[in-house]
């Protein structure tokens, strides 16, 4: 029987591995809602910080590029640095990706991957379907991965009609008009966030912790010149991480970890600036001491610059306070192959071809950050991920 390669998940990395593995002329199942976590949890109205060369799903031959999509759909080519995305249009570009090379995507859920007896894996969608693939490439995005620090913890956990939720959780922020909003972080996430919620109407106050000052990137046109070109900017850190992650995971774990938080860390893009200032007011603080809920309404403790405390109070609060990769959020992974695993600070341990330490299974995007680097955690990253795990997929399973 000729088992296929189960693809879990349909953003941006899943479609783009999938596009490779096909076009390498392997059987694949690829399960998913498309473009799902762009459609339903950014904020509507939200524009991409990615420049258009850093926002195509790399694919197997030519013609399937952003700016491909725009002459397809005639709508205004993005192309330059200047050119900002709308996120409904990269939507639409990823379903038009989609539609063309990978027809058939099963729009139900992957309840559970277990190994199988005598090789391979065995699967159970939602649908009561179970079947065997030969490989499994876990490629579930932001699911299941939002981080909520403890000292925001408070109720029943993070929800849209509690005290307190998290950025992921947000498309129509239009439901906080007339609201006092805090939201939580200093990248780009918080303050658009922030500043979308300020332009339907509430009152929003942005709230930096630690080192994670409200700053904002320099427009294109202030880039240094001197120095190599990368989808993030003017760097050579930036260009070296970008196109070659390979040395990565061969660094110390420590380093790896630190990189992967700090590199391209918290910061806005240039064209925000002139709608955040003077809209959204900011606190800059040390850190968050906890959160208390009275008569449900929230209060954040905070630790002052200055060392001492102070209570800001709130209708709701956002936390824009990023994703955790955590093997024990992927509930649909069975035990045995989540014991089997060999982690690092609870994402998995990658090797060449982006296998994990269990043959057979792979992990790509952000699950791959802490082996291949913060590239990872974008979709340019596609451009190096999805052919080489689809080359060592079919070498070692083909």
């Amino acid at each position: 029987m000729n088992r296929p390669v189960a693809v879990i998940g349909a953003g941006p990395f899943g479609l783009s591995t999938a596009a490779h593995l096909r076009a390498r002329g392997l059987p694949v199942r690829v399960f998913g809602d498309p473009m799902v976590s762009w459609r339903a949890h950014m904020p509507a109205g939200m524009l991409l910080k990615s420049t258009p060369a850093a926002s195509s799903l790399d694919a197997p031959r030519p013609g399937h590029t952003l700016a491909d999509y725009c002459d397809a759909a005639g709508v205004r080519r993005l192309v330059t640095d200047e050119d900002i995305i709308p996120v409904e249009t990269f939507v639409a570009y990823g379903e038009w990706f989609q539609q063309r090379l990978v027809p058939g995507l099963e729009r139900v859920r992957v309840v559970s991957v277990d190994r199988h007896r005598p090789g391979g894996f065995a699967l159970k969608l939602d649908s009561g379907e179970s079947f065997t693939a030969r490989a499994v490439v876990v490629a579930t995005g932001l699911s299941g991965l939002a981080h909520l620090p403890p000292e925001l913890a408070a109720g029943d956990g993070p929800a849209p009609g509690g005290p307190v939720s998290h950025s992921g959780q947000h498309h129509d922020l239009s439901r906080f008009a007339g609201q006092e909003l805090i939201v939580v972080g200093a990248g780009q996430s918080a303050l658009e966030t922030a500043v979308l919620a300020a332009e339907a109407g509430a009152r929003v106050r942005v709230v930096s912790r630690g080192r994670g000052r409200v700053g904002f990137g320099a427009p294109p046109w202030e880039q240094p010149r001197l120095r190599p070109e990368s989808p993030f900017g003017r760097a050579w850190s930036l260009w070296a991480l970008s196109y070659y992650p390979h040395p990565y995971r061969r660094l110390p774990a420590q380093l790896r970890h630190h990189l992967v938080r700090r590199v391209l860390g918290p910061l806005g893009a240039w064209w925000l600036r002139d709608r955040f200032e003077g809209t959204v007011r900011v606190s800059e603080v040390r850190r968050v001491l906890g959160t208390d809920i009275a008569d449900g309404r929230p209060a954040l403790t905070v630790l002052t610059r200055t060392g001492g405390t102070e209570r800001l109070d709130a209708d709701h609060v956002v936390a824009a306070t990023g994703y955790r990769v955590d093997l024990a959020a992927m509930d649909f992974l069975g035990p045995g192959l989540r014991t089997a695993l060999v982690v690092s600070r609870g994402a998995p341990r990658l090797g060449a071809g982006y296998v994990s330490s269990v043959p057979g299974l792979y992990f790509t995007g952000l699950p791959a950050a802490s082996s291949y680097g913060p590239v990872m955690r974008f979709v340019c990253g596609t451009e190096f991920a999805s052919p080489r795990l689809a080359r060592h997929l079919a070498a070692a399973h083909g």
